[in-house]
């Protein structure tokens, strides 16, 4: 069962493991690459390598951040929705993304009483979570 304290998404293999191994691919690179320096015929290899590495390591960041982003909109949209089916009316523009996501873990009952809360006293996203009584879990965030 989700709650505030297991609702964070931790991926062994891409925090633990792929992120890890590309980021000392990296060092090992500039090593190479350092060491290459007075070497003319090694010298394009390792700046080769380098350059590849960085953009093996920046591709596997980027993937992710942009997932989340595409994720993030499809979360706003949803909970706009949402408010609109509970109350008739949007949320109010005066919250955030992060609030919005915040939000997505509160049930029906308190979540338009919560997101009038949160845009009249622009609370955090920790907040948000932390005053859900009834939570709603989202097991499908990347």
């Amino acid at each position: 069962m989700q709650n505030y304290q297991n609702h964070r998404r931790f991926r062994p293999v891409f925090h633990r493991i792929l992120v890890p191994v590309i980021f000392l691919t990296v060092i090992g690179a500039g090593v190479n690459l350092a060491e290459s320096w007075g070497d003319h015929e090694r010298l394009y290899n390792a700046s080769l390598i380098l350059v590849l590495s960085m953009c093996v390591f920046g591709l596997a960041i980027y993937a992710r951040v942009f997932a989340l982003i595409a994720q993030d909109r499809a979360i706003r949209a949803e909970e706009n929705l949402r408010h609109y089916v509970l109350t008739g009316k949007p949320l109010d523009y005066r919250i955030g993304i992060r609030q919005v996501i915040a939000l997505r873990f509160a049930s029906d009952g308190e979540f338009p009483a919560l997101a009038a809360r949160a845009a009249a006293e622009n609370l955090t996203a920790d907040a948000i979570k932390q005053s859900i009584k009834t939570w709603r879990p989202d097991e499908h965030r990347v």
